[in-house]
């Protein structure tokens, strides 16, 4: 049998990267994606290891990718979508193209490359999309808006997708993690202090600004984005997959509880915390 292919967005750092390593160690051909060529050369060092420089909000290198990968392999067998930042600040303070650049790299740049792949998988009769969603996908925290919105609409296009595409034997999976030792925490954290680190915000953003601190630090409940990755190589091999996986056990028991409690109680809890 040929071995699968597998086309990883974000794979610069991260939980990407700690992906498309794991899946390189199972005998994989993998392609990552990124901006930064100097990210992702460690992919070279891989005999089934691909780079391919692509923004994931930009459709000719979005067709470049696809094309280019199709042409030497004829197939793509597993879509990860794991790129994504977060816009942080308060609803009111973060300027329109801001929010709209957070949609545009977390759902639709992330919908237009899914587009790509779906005729190739149908035609094969098999195929899985993967998206890297979050828990903040589920709850909600002060002056995250932007970012909670476009992981909220991420969970309802997959849900939708993953319905769509059943009967072509394509399967749409979730996973949701937590908090991850990655870089995200830190351009959340600069986003936050720039759009409301001053003025009538200034307050909570400071609170929050340290709280990151504290869940990311060296004694935080930031987890190794390895977890995250076997997360996704589960998702990727099991005969029957679940619609979502959340990683790891703090982003299960934070989800649990936002199932269990109201809202008005869990607004107090989640502010009293940030």
């Amino acid at each position: 049998m040929s071995k699968k292919v597998v086309l990883i967005t974000g794979a610069s750092s991260g939980i990407g990267r700690a992906a498309a390593v794991k899946f390189l160690e199972q005998g994989y051909i993998v392609y990552g994606a990124a901006r930064t060529e100097a990210d992702l050369k460690y992919l070279n060092d891989y005999q089934n290891g691909h780079y391919i420089l692509m923004d994931i909000t930009e459709e000719e290198m979005r067709n470049n990718c696809i094309n280019q990968i199709l042409k030497k392999e004829t197939k793509i067998d597993i879509l990860i979508n794991n790129a994504g930042y977060g816009a942080y600040g308060a609803v009111e303070e973060v300027p329109l193209k801001d929010a709209k650049r957070q949609f545009e790299v977390n759902l639709f740049g992330l919908s237009e490359l899914t587009k790509l792949v779906i005729p190739v998988m149908r035609q094969n009769g098999s195929g899985r999309i993967i998206n890297i969603s979050s828990i903040a996908g589920k709850i909600w925290t002060p002056l995250g808006g932007w970012y909670h919105a476009s992981k909220f609409a991420l969970e309802g296009l997959s849900d939708c997708l993953r319905n769509e595409l059943r009967e072509f034997g394509i399967k749409v999976i979730l996973i949701e993690p937590g908090a991850i030792e990655t870089n995200w925490a830190s351009t959340a954290g600069k986003n936050l202090i720039k759009n409301s680190g001053e003025g009538v915000y200034q307050k909570q953003a400071e609170k929050k600004a340290v709280k990151y601190e504290e869940m990311y630090g060296e004694n935080g409940i930031a987890a190794d984005p390895g977890v995250v990755a076997r997360a996704i190589f589960k998702a990727a091999e099991a005969g029957h997959p679940k619609a979502r996986y959340a990683v790891p056990f703090h982003a299960k028991l934070i989800l649990f509880f936002r199932w269990l409690l109201p809202d008005r109680l869990y607004d107090f809890f989640t502010n009293k915390f940030f």
